[in-house]
């Protein structure tokens, strides 16, 4: 993992969270307990600031950054999917981000809300709590039931054992 302090803003990471050694994490970064971050994902609070919730995930090749002086807010209990980027939004508990998906600047995705795979969520847009919003831009087209709610927990329970999971990784060589 590759963690710089810049220009006196430094990463506070809780020590129960994992970061894959592939991961950056530069500035004024705040992970909560056993935030999991995936392998070629990169958070930046190099002039702007970055909170991530207790028990997120962040999966593979995800960007996560912020305009200077504001503040992207990451809740607790989100999943932020493969290379997915969330620039100066506001995610709050127990969202979705799906793979590839966009939320732009001060977007809002409401608590339990779901944004679809390639979704892009366009400026100012907000999606209500517990919303499925899709497309682009993206739009809201339903909302989460009782039996994803129910899913998505299971889900959640696997990244955050894949904190201390990890932890035991072993490079293997491919040739003894």
């Amino acid at each position: 993992m590759t963690i710089y302090e810049f220009e006196g803003r430094k990463p506070v990471i809780d020590e129960s969270s994992y970061i894959s050694e592939t991961a950056t994490i530069i500035g004024k970064v705040t992970l909560g307990r056993e935030v999991w971050v995936g392998p070629g994902a990169v958070i930046r609070g190099d002039y702007g600031e970055v909170v991530v919730g207790s028990y997120t995930a962040v999966e593979e090749n995800c960007v996560i950054h912020a305009r200077p002086d504001e503040k992207t807010t990451i809740g607790e209990h989100v999943t932020l999917g493969h290379g997915s980027i969330v620039h100066t939004g506001t995610i709050r508990d127990w969202a979705v981000v799906g793979m590839a998906a966009v939320v732009s600047d001060f977007a809002v995705v409401g608590e339990w809300a779901a944004v679809g795979e390639g979704a892009v969520v366009r400026n100012k847009f907000e999606i209500p709590d517990e919303s499925i919003a899709v497309g682009i831009p993206a739009k809201v087209i339903g909302t989460v039931n009782a039996e994803y709610k129910e899913l998505w927990i299971k889900y959640k329970a696997n990244y955050n054992s894949f904190c201390s999971r990890y932890r035991s990784l072993k490079e293997v060589s491919l040739h003894p």
